[in-house]
This record gives C-alpha cells, structure tokens and sequence, in this order.
C-alpha cells in the first residue's frame, strides 16, 4: 500500500478529511466513484453551452464560516466568495420582500419587527464565535461556552413555529425565519426546528450567504488543489467496491452513509452496529429545476434581484404546511421554493447578457413525481412573466439525485434526517460517532456530526479522531 491513508468521496468532508491528514504528514489517496470530484459541490453546464449551474449545493454561509476551511489558504487556489448585497429575500402577495443584509439591523420589510430582529440577531452575531465549535461539532462534547450556548439553546430547542409566533409579532418576521428553518428538511412542528433558522440567519450577519465564483465546483477545486500541493493523491473514476481493497492503510475514511458503509464493509460490522445502522432515517428528498434564462428574473419587488437566495413561500401556515406534506410523503400544491440567482453576482455563470436560475422545493424521499409545474407557479407568483424569459430548463428529482451520488439516497441531500434522535444519533449513539467498530476504519459524511452542509467539518474531526487513535496505537 503506497498510502498510509485512504479516503473514499470527494465531497467538502471527504476533502477536508484528506486535507487534515496530510497536514499532519500523513500520505493520503482520495478515491472518488464519480468522474468529477466534488460530491454536492458539482458544477456543470446543464441546459445550454456557456451556461454554469450548480449540481446540488448553490449558496455558501457554512463554507464562508466553517473553523476549518477559515485555516486553509483556499483563496490562493482559486476560491473567491462572492457576497450580494442582501443575504436573503423573501416576497410576499402584494408584492413587496422582506429582506436582510449583512448588519443585524439591515434589514427591509420587517415593519415593527424590525428592531426585535436587529437585537436579537446582533446578540447571536456576538455569541457566534463562543458557539460555532460545539454547533459545528458532536453533541456529546463538553462546550466550552456554557453561558452562551445554554442562551442559544433555550430557543433552538423549540419548533421553528413555536419561536417564530413568539419572537415576531408580524406576518413578514415569521415568514422570514420559517423559510430559513425550512432549510432544516423537517416539519417546522418538531421540536428543534427553530434552531435551523437561527443558526443560518445568524451566519448571514457573521459571514454573509455568498455564493463561489465559477460555481461550487471552485469550492472543491481550490481544496483538491490545496490537497495536492500537501502531498495528496486524488483518483476520479475509482470506485472502492469493499473495504477489502483498502487492506494496508493504517486509516480509511469514508465520506458515504450508512446505506453505503453497509455495502462496502458487510459482515466485517458487529450485528449490533449494522441494527443500529439500518435504523438510521433518511428525511424527505428533493425536486430541483436549472434554467438558462435570456435575461434576470422580473421580481415584482427590485430588493429581490439584490439577493442570491431567495425564499418562495409566502407565509409560516404555507411553508410549515409545504415541509409537513413533504415528511408525510405527499406534494404541496404551493410548494416552498428555495430559489438561487447566481450569475446576478457572478458573470461568469452564463453568457454576457443572459442568466442562471436555480431552484427546488422538497418532496417526499424517493419521490417520482413531477414538481416543475408547481415550483414555476411559486416563482411566477413573485415575479410575473419568469416563464417568458426561460431559454431551457432541466429538471431532477430524487431518483436522479441518488443515480448520481448514491450517499444521497432517496434525494436526500443532508445526509439524514435531521431530527433531534438524530443530533445524537448520527449514524448511531456514540461517544465518538465517527469511529467504526472496524479498527482504523473511520466515518466521515454529513451522516455524522454535525451534520449537512458544505462545512467539511465532519471530515476534520473524523480525520482528528483518527489522527489521535494512530499516534495512541
């Protein structure tokens, strides 16, 4: 074996796995399955030549604040993050959006929520640096920041609709946070739920919500590049059928789920870890259209095309209503729709001149049906006459999803279902979730803490954890 490490995928915790132990003068190979490293990185031309769209992730707050990729020099192999002028927007039926930047008190349409928001937000902007480690981390570890993290955990416990009716005494403010808790893929009744929208709206004024320039792709460029100048190896096109073809690294890392870990690994597993394995949930899937368009979508409201994120909902009963129907395997007539504008900050995504859009809504996991009527009604809804300025358009649902990368298994793109069991169990209850009960061999997915997104924290502190084992062997 030429390598005392092996990491199997190339997604942000494959990667960053990678990154961490050839920092550390381990000599590391990253097989990737797929043709393309990246994982839900991707990037490719989808619809018309000249034109760049995101495969699966699109806007980028956990990247810009992730602890970990802070202390690599992504910027010098390529990474620009691009920050619009407003983080999110979300437009209502008379045509006017609520809106944040930056600041806690830029805010627009809040009403008299306004100056709740700003306090409130501003006092989680300061808090952010005592929380983010034991956020972006297990559970189970001690924080070092009681105070602060027993201020934030009062309210994150909470369903996302419980806090949202009591913190905003206006429809907008509601709304607002509802769309950002959706992002959580649950029902916005569950217990937990809240925490989702403070987190991301509180990364908007630590780190913006930006997107990368030239696509995620860049993303997982700039940290292949970073690997390989460490040392590293990466091979595209190689896919690991078992672990048996692994015999001779000291550590393997998989950046897979459960499902997979399953596949490769057999009955090398203990009989309680595959039980505990096969209870692991996966949550709803989703359905995602890419648009090539002549020219920027026409909002009915301008403080719309400031953002690159925004959020097509309308208000809390509709989003909560649209997440619930999505985990009891039904499909919303309104769908909410979580919509990316990129090349209106990024002209490099299409043609001079022309655009990219790029939006999903979430459907029961597995799902075949056909969302696309239903998600352009959303768009139409807020800005009159979209469907005039589309060019082309390429849909996938969750089966595409899962053709594609089978660790998204039935089009779920977090890794998981992200309950509270599952905060604590993911993939199983354990001290140190990302050990396996095979020897050296580690899991480093968004199926263990803390979690989805692009972050490649999870790969940090799997790979930490197998860096300690070593040097204790």
């Amino acid at each position: 074996m030429a390598h005392d490490a092996i990491v199997v995928g190339s997604g942000p915790n494959g990667l960053a796995a990678a990154v961490t132990l050839a920092r550390a003068g381990i000599s590391v190979l990253v097989r990737e399955a797929a043709p393309t490293i990246g994982g839900g990185m991707r990037s490719a031309e989808l619809t018309l030549p000249g034109y760049v769209h995101d495969t699966c992730s699109a806007v980028h707050p956990l990247a810009a604040a992730s602890p970990f990729f802070r202390q690599l020099p992504l910027a010098e192999h390529g990474l620009e993050l691009l920050q619009p002028p407003l983080a999110l927007a979300h437009p209502f039926d008379d045509g006017e959006a609520a809106a944040i930047g930056r600041a806690p008190d830029d805010t627009f349409g809040l009403g008299e929520d306004a100056l709740g928001y700003s306090r409130r937000f501003a006092e989680l902007r300061d808090d952010w640096a005592s929380l983010e480690n034991t956020l972006l981390g297990p559970i189970t570890r001690v924080p070092r920041h009681p105070v602060a993290l027993t201020r934030f955990g009062l309210r994150a416990v909470l369903p996302a609709t419980t806090f949202a009716r009591r913190a905003f005494g206006e429809e907008r403010g509601r709304a607002l946070f509802a769309g950002a808790a959706a992002h959580s893929v649950t029902p916005l009744e569950h217990p937990g739920t809240a925490a989702y929208g403070l987190v991301l709206l509180t990364l908007a004024h630590v780190a913006g919500w930006p997107v990368a320039r030239g696509g995620s792709q860049s993303i997982a460029n700039a940290l292949a590049d970073h690997l390989t100048s460490l040392g590293g190896e990466i091979r595209a096109g190689d896919r690991l059928e078992s672990l048996e073809e692994a015999r001779g690294a000291k550590v393997v890392l998989l950046d897979i789920g459960p499902r997979q870990l399953l596949d490769v690994a057999g009955s090398t597993l203990s009989s309680r870890y595959i039980r505990a394995l096969e209870r692991f949930r996966y949550g709803s899937g989703v359905f995602k259209l890419d648009y090539a368009l002549r020219e920027p979508i026409p909002w009915r409201d301008p403080q719309c095309a400031r953002a690159a994120t925004v959020h097509l909902g309308g208000t809390l009963d509709e989003i909560a209503a649209s997440e619930r129907a999505a985990w009891r395997g039904a499909h919303a007539d309104r769908p909410f729709v979580i919509l990316a504008q990129q090349s209106l900050f990024d002209a490099s995504r299409a043609p001079a001149g022309r655009h990219t859009a790029w939006a999903y809504c979430h459907v029961p996991n597995g799902s075949s049906f056909d969302m696309a009527g239903r998600i352009e009604a959303q768009i139409e809804r807020f800005a009159p006459g979209f469907r005039d300025v589309v060019e082309e358009r390429v849909a996938r649902g969750p089966r595409e999803f899962e053709q594609e990368n089978p660790n998204l298994v039935g089009g779920d793109v977090n890794g998981g279902a992200n309950t509270l069991l599952q905060l604590v169990r993911r993939p199983t209850i354990a001290r140190v979730p990302y050990r396996t009960p095979i020897k050296g061999v580690y899991l480093c997915s968004a199926s263990t803490p803390p979690g989805g997104g692009v972050h490649g924290m999870c790969g940090h502190l799997a790979a930490k954890v197998a860096l300690a084992d070593l040097r204790g062997a």
